[in-house]
């Protein structure tokens, strides 16, 4: 069973950002690369771009723990009539234990009791594993986006959504 533990403190985005580095830095070398990695990360998943985030763009992150540990973490975003799965990352040496599924449950509650229609996410065109795990959550593709994040990258990712 997976815990979700919100980030609440200012205390808390250090580790935070931490674990993000180190479960991209694993994760997405053989896709994105190291330079594309050091540059999401200093832009989207560190300490900075995470404060302004939860202070000033209606985020919401999540430590993910199982059995005492930190095993991954969660970042939400609600909007209009939707909730984006902007973030859901797991340290390697836990994936497949659940934590997809907990997250999903915990996901479809909240879009459920906010009477949220949809829940929605982006992933990289790329990313075979997490596409297939996203299709067997029961999202389904509904588009691309090709989004210039700057620094000569192209973020060039899929569409998913799950109607609530």
């Amino acid at each position: 069973m997976t815990e979700f533990c919100e980030v609440t403190q200012d205390a808390q985005i250090p580790a935070l950002a931490a674990l993000a580095r180190e479960i991209w830095t694993e994760y997405y070398m053989p896709l994105l690369g190291a330079q594309q990695i050091e540059y999401m990360l200093a832009r989207f998943q560190s300490e900075g771009p995470m404060r302004r985030q939860l202070a000033e763009e209606g985020y919401q992150y999540f430590f993910l723990r199982q059995g005492g540990q930190t095993v991954g973490y969660l970042g939400v975003q609600a909007k209009d009539d939707a909730l984006f799965l902007s973030k859901l990352y797991v340290r390697r040496e836990c994936r497949g234990q659940g934590a997809g599924r907990d997250v999903m449950a915990f996901l479809e509650g909240w879009a459920r009791g906010a009477r949220l229609r949809r829940v929605w996410l982006t992933v990289n065109r790329g990313n075979e594993g997490s596409i297939r795990s996203y299709e067997k959550l029961g999202f389904t593709r509904i588009g691309t986006q090709d989004a210039d994040i700057g620094g000569g990258y192209v973020m060039d990712d899929y569409l998913f959504e799950k109607a609530m």
